[in-house]
């Protein structure tokens, strides 16, 4: 009767087992889901001197980088920019540098260009800042794949109201102006229409400090993050049609 009993709850067990086994739903994985395709990569060049570079902050502070990572964050594919600038260049200095670069063959889908700053500290010429940045700009327009849609010219800031200024920012305000003034007619004159001026918010940092960087003459982070507030929805705007 024992060993009956045994063979009755052993029989059970194993009929319960079976009776899972059958009611066992298989998965199937859904194989319709797409993953979101990736959007072609956006190549960026940056023409400029040192507030190109970002001198005195870090590089990823600098405009081209954080113009690069906003654009990434509205879902654009830019790439890392190449960028042909250091601190102290004229437009002259820019010019030559681009004769010799690396790049100098390469195309870009966008690209942005700010000089003009060291000639109005060293004092040159204006007629040869208007002859040279009118050149400088159809070398930009060039390597946009002479599309002047995809040039951004970014307006010279007033570093007369930085502690290297030393005061003087009531002659080197207007000054600026000037060479501002220039450099926007030659950009109408090349039918470029991406015309971003931050000099206005430069000129913030006279009461605000932390808008200077540590050799109290450059941007700072803060500052360029200012920037682009005015550049990165006029970039975004036309690279939407790419």
């Amino acid at each position: 009767m024992r060993l009956l009993n045994v063979l009755l709850i052993t029989l059970t067990t194993f009929t319960g087992c079976q009776k899972k086994d059958s009611q066992r739903v298989n998965v199937i994985p859904d194989t319709t889901a797409t993953t979101k395709p990736m959007t072609p990569a956006i190549t960026y060049l940056a023409l400029g001197d040192s507030y190109t570079i970002g001198e005195a902050v870090p590089q990823a502070e600098s405009y081209p980088y954080q113009l690069a990572t906003s654009l990434n964050a509205a879902d654009l594919n830019v790439q890392k920019p190449d960028i042909i600038a250091v601190t102290g260049w004229t437009t002259d200095n820019l010019i030559d540098a681009i004769a010799q670069s690396d790049f100098k063959n390469k195309q870009y889908d966008f690209v942005t260009l700010l000089i003009g700053v060291n000639d109005q500290y060293q004092r040159l010429s204006k007629d040869n800042y208007r002859a040279k940045f009118a050149q400088v700009l159809q070398t930009a327009i060039k390597f946009a794949h002479g599309n002047a849609s995809r040039v951004f010219v970014i307006s010279i800031p007033d570093w007369g109201v930085t502690p290297f200024a030393g005061g003087q920012d009531a002659v080197i305000g207007p000054d600026i102006d000037a060479f501002n003034a220039i450099n926007k007619e030659e950009t109408a004159k090349a039918h470029v229409s991406n015309y971003i001026d931050i000099t206005p918010e430069s000129r913030d940092a006279a009461n605000d400090r932390t808008l200077i960087a540590g050799d109290g003459l450059h941007p700072s982070g803060k500052m360029y993050a200012e920037w682009l507030k005015l550049l990165t929805p006029v970039v975004k705007a036309a690279l939407a049609g790419k």
